[in-house]
């Protein structure tokens, strides 16, 4: 009854429905062909040999389509199975300028940010914690948010990228929409510095099925959904956008209603009844006239 699913989920079928539920809710990894492709030239770059000019890597995609947990899995089995840290994760801060910049790595860094404008005080500690940590790359989450200033702004942020990678031996990894990617291209000197590892929209083929497989496996209903059906799959498909996170939120709402009717298994009409609306129509949405 319970073959559909991994082992390591079937104990959760005899658990009451809020702790299934919880369950279901719970952020979880999906080790798919392209996070595995990004982790290994990840890994890659950790542990290249010392350079006195350090190349990056740009990790970049559309919102809602998994670049932050691919990372962050990265970054979690480092600190797993190193025998000391070598990545720290930052998450870039909205706001132009350095200050902004260097407030985003020394709160990453565990460190006091101090005042935003003095940006001085805030590179001589910033220099010090990595004379001292040593670390062999800094991925900067939603690197976007960097870019959003006047001209110098963001080239004295790429004036600090290259700095730490001569001074430092740093690799830089930058997580964002395409809007890195068109910064960096921008110029070649900065262009030679980064390769690009794409995380593009899924198409609907045998990967997006074999990912509905996965997500069918992890989530605990006695009864086989056949996520990958046709009629099923296209409907998870059409709505999603072609997003792997909208994918996995419309997954979790439709179990989790599949859980509370009693149903034990998603079908077409359980996704239909969601009344999920894909991102591109929100903005227009009919509920959007009740709030004015």
């Amino acid at each position: 009854m319970s073959d559909h699913l991994l082992e390591h989920v079937r104990p959760y079928l005899d658990r009451d429905p809020a702790e299934r539920i919880a369950y279901v809710r719970a952020p979880r990894w999906i080790g798919h062909q392209t996070a595995q492709h990004a982790h290994r030239q990840l890994a890659d770059l950790l542990s290249r040999p010392p350079s006195l000019r350090t190349h990056g890597l740009m990790l970049v995609g559309p919102y809602a389509n998994g670049k932050t947990m691919i990372a962050e899995r990265f970054a979690v089995e480092h600190l797993r199975s190193a025998p000391e840290q070598r990545l720290w994760m930052v998450q870039t801060r909205e706001g132009a300028g350095l200050g902004h910049f260097y407030g985003s790595i020394l709160q990453a860094l565990r460190a006091p940010g101090g005042d935003l404008h003095d940006v001085g005080r805030q590179a001589e500690q910033l220099d010090h914690l990595l004379a001292s940590l040593k670390p062999r790359m800094l991925i900067f989450d939603e690197f976007h948010n960097a870019l959003r200033g006047r001209a110098r702004d963001v080239e004295a942020v790429f004036a600090f990228l290259r700095r730490i990678g001569r001074q430092y031996d740093i690799s830089p990894v930058l997580i964002g929409e395409v809007a890195v990617y068109d910064f960096i291209n921008a110029t070649s000197e900065m262009a030679s510095r980064f390769d690009v590892f794409a995380v593009p929209r899924w198409q609907y083929d045998e990967d997006y099925l074999m990912l509905l497989d996965s997500l069918e496996g992890a989530l605990p209903l006695t009864r086989a959904s056949d996520l990958s059906d046709e009629r099923l799959a296209r409907r998870i498909f059409n709505l999603s956008e072609g997003l792997i996170g909208e994918t996995v939120a419309i997954v979790t709402k439709a179990v989790i209603a599949a859980i509370r009717s009693g149903a034990e298994r998603v079908t077409k009409t359980c996704v239909d009844e969601l009344h999920y609306r894909p991102i591109s129509q929100r903005r227009n949405a009919p509920m959007r006239e009740t709030l004015l």
